[in-house]
């Protein structure tokens, strides 16, 4: 039975473990938190990762603080807000000055691997601090050495391997297959006397979705489960201009990717069938745990970098502070430590990912961390800290994609708040429990003025209290998408309330 957090007669503290747990860290690109089967979704069958949530907890309320690659994978790793670690774009590196927490790790006795996705740096893959074993390919890579099945290039698109341990290597298959086989292979050369933490970073799923041929076209004659609002449905509901005008762009269901005939509908899709080999994936690396006696003392947990939209609101891609963009899922096992079928519906961060696995692997805090542990709330503690209320979100223009705005936004809970920053437009707020499609914005509202100030203040107070006062500027890099189709939605009108 699926219940929410538990008591603590239900659970087992770490301590009582003999030695310390294992941890094997999955991260998928851009997955949203509704797609996977325990989720409810419609059609897509994710059975590996709806086996985390029967075999450990799901949690309902887990969101990034940026949501963007880099600067919630950065968060990831430091546990850091973007205006701390300052990684707000995919073409910049991590200050090599940042402590990232597998180092932590290091110290404590972990042996530690990275596969997959770096994605810090533009085409940076060398091996990084706080690993001992390292496979990395440059900026997206690919997911088939031939390029097959895509049908445009994304940038930052690279045909010339792996990186392992400081070496070329040619990839030879399909890249979610082969990293989970690299990553199993790591696995089995491990030390059993040392405990291990294996990071597994998928490609997978960032556009260009390119399924595995086994799974292409599974699901092509299935409907779009997302509502694409009309422009005069927008203008209803109070949407900001700059939300009307990127429905036109590069980001925007009108215009997307700036392709002509551009599809949601089989955009979706593609995107779906590519989730099934990351499943297949979390199936293999618990396999391999389960038949080499390793499973019970391990944590595995499963996670996405950000979510993504396919129509909500007008848009695709990412970047924006609404919930299919924010939100992610996040499932985690540990026997004996998390009880069974947990549904954990306090509120966590992507900056909270570090302190929780330093804390259940016993090892010394990050100096400097934004975020907090919930090690003990998800392991049903009483006398864990109490869940906080809110999390601050915050995105950093990009000249390379100037359809989206600075903003900074509270999040998480029933209330949403978001700012925008440099741009003559209102801002928005929603009421998630009678509107989670936020597609009513109330911020003119009479009743909610005073909802309004104190929410504001509270932003405020959040962004000062961690030091996010000044904003990264960086210097240009990487090619610019500021084009419109001419025949689609036109150029929206400023805010009635500013002609009063």
């Amino acid at each position: 039975m699926l219940f929410s957090r538990p008591l603590i007669s239900e659970a087992i503290a770490h301590t009582d473990h003999k030695k310390p747990l294992n941890i094997v860290f999955v991260l998928c690109d851009d997955h949203r938190f509704d797609c996977f089967g325990a989720a409810g979704h419609p059609f897509l069958e994710t059975p590996h990762i709806d086996s985390l949530a029967r075999d450990g907890a799901m949690l309902t309320r887990a969101y990034v603080t940026t949501s963007l690659c880099s600067p919630s994978r950065a968060s990831i790793l430091t546990g850091q807000y973007a205006h701390n670690h300052r990684v707000v774009d995919n073409y910049h590196p991590v200050d090599p000055a940042l402590v990232f927490f597998p180092q932590q790790l290091q110290a404590a006795g972990y042996q530690t691997a990275f596969v997959g996705k770096w994605h810090m740096g533009g085409e940076i893959d060398d091996p990084q601090r706080g690993f001992d074993h390292w496979i990395a390919f440059k900026g997206q890579g690919t997911y088939w050495p031939d390029g097959h099945g895509t049908t445009r290039e994304v940038p930052q698109t690279t045909y010339d391997g792996l990186n392992v341990n400081g070496k070329r290597v040619a990839q030879t298959g399909y890249i979610t297959d082969e990293l989970t086989d690299y990553s199993i292979e790591w696995l089995k050369q491990t030390d059993p006397n040392k405990p291990f933490f294996l990071y597994v970073s998928h490609k997978a799923v960032h556009s260009d979705f390119v399924p595995a041929d086994r799974h292409r076209g599974r699901y092509q004659d299935q409907p779009l489960p997302i509502g694409i609002p009309t422009t005069d449905e927008m203008d209803a509901g109070n949407m900001p201009m700059w939300v009307r005008n990127q429905r036109n762009s590069r980001h925007g269901v009108d215009f997307g990717y700036n392709l002509n005939g551009f599809s949601p509908e089989v955009y979706y899709r593609r995107y779906c069938e590519s989730l099934l080999a990351v499943d297949d994936g979390v199936g293999k690396l618990r396999s391999h745990l389960s038949d080499a006696g390793l499973a019970e003392n391990t944590l595995f947990v499963y996670m996405g970098d950000n979510g993504f939209q396919f129509g909500d609101h007008g848009l695709i891609d990412k970047r924006v502070a609404y919930e299919a963009s924010a939100k992610v899922p996040l499932l985690m096992v540990a026997p004996g430590s998390i009880p069974k079928g947990q549904v954990f519906t306090d509120l966590v961060g992507n900056i909270d990912i570090a302190p929780t696995l330093l804390e259940a692997a016993g090892a010394e805090k990050l100096q400097r961390a934004d975020g907090t542990s919930f090690w003990k709330a998800v392991c049903g503690d009483a006398d864990a800290a109490p869940p906080r209320e809110s999390l601050l979100y915050e995105y950093y223009w990009e000249r390379n994609y100037p359809h989206t705005p600075t903003l900074h936004a509270i999040i998480g809970g029933r209330w949403k708040y978001i700012r925008c920053h440099g741009l003559w437009d209102r801002d928005e707020l929603y009421d998630l429990e009678s509107d989670p499609g936020e597609m009513d914005n109330l911020i003119d509202a009479p009743e909610h003025q005073e909802r309004i100030a104190e929410l504001n203040e509270n932003l405020w107070s959040m962004i000062q209290s961690t030091g996010g006062n000044e904003m990264p500027l960086l210097e240009d890099r990487g090619s610019l998408f500021p084009r419109r189709d001419p025949a689609k939605s036109k150029q929206a009108s400023f805010p009635a309330e500013y002609f009063e």
